[in-house]
C-alpha cells in the first residue's frame, strides 16, 4: 500500500485525486504537473529503494500512475545458462588440445582451463556493468552467459539486462565504459598467464582440424614483450587465446553505436548530437568490411555482419537519461579517451584468417 511519505514525494509532480491500493499495486489517478522524465527522475530513486517500479499511464480519459513491487529475477536461468556455456566452451577447449570429443568423450575435462579463462574475460566485463549499474541505482539482472557449442569460442558472450532508466549522463557514462575497462584489465592478465605457458603446437592436434591464424593487436604483442620477450607468436596456449578474444570483445563493444558500450559513452559526452555518429559508423564499418573482401581480398566478413549489425543498433535514437542537461565533466571525458586509446590498441583488421 501507499505510505504517506510516498504521497509527500509524488505531490509535487503529480497532483493526486483518488487512490486505489490493490495487493501490490497502488494505481494513482490525478494530472501530471511536469514532463514524464522529470516526473521519472523526481521518483524513481524513492521508489527503487523500497523495491517498486513506477509507470506513467494514460488510461480511459484519466491520467494514472502505478506503482507496484518488482518482480524478482530468477537467478536460476542465470545459473543454467553459465553452467551450459561451461560445458560448450570446455568443449571447445578440448578441441583446442587436440581432444576426440567423440572417440574420447571423458578427456574433454582438458577444455576447463579455456572454459574458466574465457568466463572469466566475459564475466567480468558484464559484472563491471552490473556493480557500476547497482552503484547508481540502475536496476540491473546478473549476466546471462549465451552458450554457442561451435569453435573457436563455444559461447556468444554474455549480457546483462538493465530494467531501469538511467539517472543521469555520469551515470550512462559510467555504466558504458566500466565493462570494457574492467574485461580489458581481466583480459591482460589472462593473456599474460596464457603466454607463460607452453603453445598447443600444430602437431599436437588432429590432422581435420581446421586452423585459425590470428592477427594480434598491439596490446598483445606487447604483452608478450614482456611476458616472453623475443618469442615468436606461431601457436599459443588456449588461455592466451581466451585473452585475445577479451580484446577483440573490447572493440566490438566500443565502436560508438547505439546501445554498445561505446554508444552509451559517446551518447554521455556528447548528448543527443552522439545520434549522427550512430548513424555513420555502421557505414564506414561497413564500407571497410566490404573494400576489404572484394577488393583486396582480405577476411573483412566480420565487419560486413558487424557494420549491418550496428546499423540497425544506430538505427534509432539512444534512450535519454532523466537528467540530460549536465555534462560528465573534464575527468570523465580524460577517462573515455584513454578508453578509446586502449581499444584502439586492441584492434586489429581481420581478426582471424581461416
Amino acid at each position: 500500500m501507499i505510505q504517506k511519505e510516498d504521497i509527500e514525494v509524488i505531490r509535487p509532480v503529480f497532483n493526486i485525486y483518488e487512490i486505489s491500493d490493490k495487493e501490490r499495486t497502488s494505481i494513482l489517478y490525478g494530472e501530471p504537473l511536469a514532463d514524464s522524465n522529470v516526473i521519472y527522475g523526481a521518483l524513481y530513486g524513492h521508489f527503487s529503494k523500497k523495491n517498486k517500479a513506477i509507470a506513467l499511464d494514460y488510461r480511459l480519459g484519466e491520467f494514472v500512475l502505478v506503482i507496484a513491487d518488482k518482480k524478482k529475477d530468477n537467478i536460476w536461468i542465470n545459473v543454467a545458462l553459465a553452467i551450459a556455456t561451461v560445458i560448450t566452451t570446455m568443449v571447445v577447449g578440448a578441441l583446442m588440445y587436440g581432444v576426440d570429443i567423440f572417440s574420447t568423450p571423458w578427456l574433454v575435462y582438458k577444455g576447463l582451463p579455456f572454459s574458466i579463462a574465457i568466463m572469466t574475460v566475459l564475466g567480468s566485463h558484464e559484472l563491471g556493468h552490473y556493480f557500476v549499474s547497482k552503484k547508481n541505482g540502475i536496476d540491473s539482472t546478473l549476466p546471462y552467459f549465451i552458450p554457442f557449442p561451435v569453435p573457436p569460442i563455444g559461447t556468444m558472450g554474455a549480457i546483462i539486462r538493465q530494467k531501469g532508466p538511467v539517472p543521469n549522463r555520469k551515470a550512462l557514462f559510467d555504466v558504458g565504459i566500466s565493462g570494457p575497462l574492467v574485461g580489458l584489465a581481466v583480459s591482460v592478465i589472462i593473456t599474460a598467464i596464457g603466454l607463460m605457458l607452453p603453445p598447443v603446437a600444430p602437431a599436437q592436434v588432429a590432422e581435420d582440424v581446421m586452423y585459425m591464424q590470428l592477427q594480434t593487436p598491439i596490446m598483445f604483442d606487447l604483452i608478450a614483450s614482456v611476458v616472453n620477450p623475443g618469442a615468436q607468436i606461431e601457436s599459443i596456449h588456449p588461455i592466451a587465446f581466451a585473452g585475445w578474444v577479451g580484446m577483440l570483445v573490447t572493440v566490438l563493444n566500443m565502436i560508438p553505436v547505439g546501445q554498445l558500450d561505446g554508444g552509451h559513452v559517446i551518447r554521455a559526452i556528447l548528448g543527443e548530437r552522439s545520434d549522427r555518429i550512430s548513424k555513420l559508423v555502421p557505414l564506414v564499418i561497413m564500407s571497410f568490411g566490404l573494400y576489404s573482401t572484394f577488393v583486396m581480398n582480405q577476411q573483412g566478413q566480420i565487419w560486413i555482419f558487424w557494420g549491418l549489425l550496428t546499423a540497425l543498433m544506430g538505427s534509432g535514437m539512444h534512450p535519454k537519461p532523466i537528467d540530460d542537461d549536465n555534462p560528465i565533466g573534464i575527468s570523465r571525458t580524460v577517462i573515455a579517451v584513454i578508453g578509446f586509446v586502449l581499444t584502439i590498441m586492441c584492434f586489429t583488421p581481420f581478426p582471424i584468417t581461416v
